[in-house]
């Protein structure tokens, strides 16, 4: 157990983690060499060159005559996936902070640094990318001692393309980061930080053993769910899954006991032994808030059920997305999703669609809001469709975040105007060094979740990071906004949004569906309502037929009598017709500008 290591690797956003593992990896033979960002093995990773899940590995190192089992776990960097950060941070003792040496201190690097020093991690500074021309290692080290409080000499160099430093790195892991503490010879405990399915095996989860030990074919039981399991098969995890006879304390592995409802499994659950159980189950991690909430419904309504089943699985494997049924008048069955943003939202329903070939549609998304009706009743609404009437709410309260956005000198004034567009207050502003400032909104989150962060990134030629948490909520002026199409309401297309707000976005919302809903026999008039009143109106004009053109000479009463019996039909066809919109009007509704 002395010589057993357990360490992740936080930094912000394309600040290298997964190069950096990769080279670790290479330097203790556990891989070879190859493509690169060998943990990140899912296709939507690979394509897009972020890591979306956290991946656990075991490497073996030698030194000083000492045999050393170092368990690492790389972690995504964006904002939407820090609660992959934080359950990977409570299986650890020690953290890698990496900072990029071109870019220096961000936001997220931050946000994860607190995360870590919350669960008493000892922290490694690293500074990566040394190998870069624009390298600035010495003003990112000033930035390094004033966030942290280290020596200049605690903090190392390295380069994970290069592999320069790596050496460095790992005698740190070993001397620095305490062994795991644990009694080997208390009842088994051992803490789930993730979970996966596995259509031939059914449910494998990971854990890490805090104290005791567990054998292959002891009787387990789950601590939360009361459900008890053989274990079939342990062991550890590298590139594959290695099995063992016995994992012992301290070490970071897998069970897999034959489960197959992925309600019995929750991330955050205690394993112990049937016959000497421990008394108490480890304290897991707080419970996920999403932030924001979207309806994704089957196109096919007969695959209601399918999706059920694929979003279970999917759950298993991102602890982070939660699911109610609900049902829509325009869309049928479907589920109330929740998710941390909007790039987890689009990440979801892109494996939705490659791993479990399910065609969705996503509504508007939008956040929780609470309702205070005048009888006194409060409830929570994730859904405009949800409200109650106008004239029984007393008033309603929003979400707001606390934002820090952390940027260059020379992009303060557009950063400024966007965050007040989006009715933020600044809070404070302070200076971090050099020509980089820090600021603090209080921001409702509802105005973030649709294009802020692709607009912040815009305006700050991609220098700006912007990270937030939930603060309060606070009373405000909300109205729903709904959209007509020939006098029948879509309800996938509600929006709840401030009263200021509301015409020019109800105007925006017709002129984009005009564009992208195709045109039928019959006009359609496209309208957005408050309440009872309309405040914008587009038609999209019939196709029509020139049937006047066999009349050739004559009277103009011919011409007359024919146009007039098309008017005839095109208004029965309006009574009769109805309007399909395609998905991508959806879609096309987040990204007004």
């Amino acid at each position: 157990m002395d010589n057993i290591r357990n360490f992740c690797i936080i930094a912000h956003i394309d600040h290298g983690k997964s190069t950096l593992a990769d080279r670790l990896l290479e330097y203790t033979n556990t891989i070879k060499v190859t493509g690169g960002q060998m943990l990140d093995d899912m296709d939507l990773e690979r394509e897009r060159g972020i890591t979306i899940k956290s991946h656990a590995i075991q490497m073996e190192y030698e030194t000083g005559g000492q045999k050393y089992i170092l368990n690492l776990i790389d972690t995504p960097g964006h904002v939407d996936f820090s609660y992959e950060v934080s359950r990977s941070i409570a299986a650890c003792e020690g953290a890698l902070l990496l900072v990029d040496a071109t870019q220096g201190v961000q936001a997220q690097t931050i946000s994860n640094l607190y995360m870590a020093i919350e669960h008493d991690l000892e922290i490694i500074p690293v500074i990566n990318k040394v190998d870069m021309p624009s390298a600035m290692p010495e003003e990112v080290e000033d930035e390094i001692v004033e966030l942290i409080g280290c020596d200049r000499k605690d903090i190392l160099r390295a380069s994970g393309k290069t592999g320069v430093g790596v050496p460095d790195l790992l005698e740190a892991v070993v001397n620095r980061i305490p062994a795991p503490k644990g009694d080997p010879q208390a009842p088994l405990q051992a803490l789930i930080f993730d979970s996966v399915f596995n259509s031939f095996r059914g449910i494998i989860a990971y854990f890490k053993i805090e104290n005791g030990s567990i054998r292959k074919g002891d009787k387990v039981k789950f601590f939360n769910t009361g459900m008890e399991y053989v274990a079939d098969e342990i062991g550890v995890l590298k590139m594959d899954m290695i099995p063992r006879q016995e994992v012992r304390t301290g070490e970071v592995g897998y069970i897999i006991s034959g489960i197959k409802d992925a309600k019995e499994v929750k991330v955050g659950d205690t394993i112990t032994h049937v016959a000497t159980p421990c008394s108490a189950a480890i304290s897991g991690f707080q419970e996920v808030k999403p932030m924001v909430f979207a309806g994704v419904y089957p196109i096919d309504p007969s695959d209601y059920e399918n999706l059920r089943t694929s979003l279970e699985k999917l759950q298993l494997n991102d602890a982070s997305l939660t699911f109610s049924p609900e049902s829509s008048i325009a869309l049928g069955f479907g589920f109330r999703c929740g998710f941390l943003g909007l790039l987890h939202m689009e990440i979801v329903q892109e494996r939705l669609d490659r791993e479990f070939n399910m065609d969705v549609i996503t509504t508007v998304p939008n956040v929780s809001y609470m309702v205070y009706e005048k009888t006194g009743v409060e409830k929570e609404v994730h859904n405009p469709s949800g409200l109650p009437e106008l004239t029984a709410i007393d008033h309603i309260e929003e979400p707001y975040i606390k934002a820090t956005i952390i940027t260059d000198t020379n992009y303060i004034g557009g950063i400024m105007k966007l965050c007040l567009e989006k009715r933020g207050e600044l809070i404070k502003q302070e200076y971090v060094s050099g020509n980089r400032v820090e600021l603090h909104f209080m921001i409702p989150l509802g105005e973030i979740v649709i294009d802020f962060y692709d607009k912040l990134k815009s305006i700050s030629k991609g220098y700006a990071s912007f990270d937030y948490h939930i603060d309060s909520f606070r009373t405000s002026k909300l109205a729903k906004l709904d959209i007509l199409l020939n006098g029948e309401p879509v309800d996938a297309l509600s929006t709840l949004t401030h009263q200021d707000n509301a015409v020019t976005l109800g105007r925006r919302m017709c002129e984009k569906l005009k564009d992208l809903i195709p045109r039928q026999q019959f006009d359609i008039a496209i309208q957005a309502a408050i309440g009872a009143k309309i405040v914008a109106r587009e038609t999209i004009k019939c196709v029509r037929k020139d049937v006047t053109a066999k009349c050739y000479g004559g009277d103009v009463s011919r011409k007359r009598k024919l146009l007039e019996k098309q008017k005839k039909g095109k208004k029965r066809m309006k009574q009769i017709g109805n309007v399909e919109v395609p998905q991508k009007a959806f879609l096309a509704v987040l990204k007004l500008d």
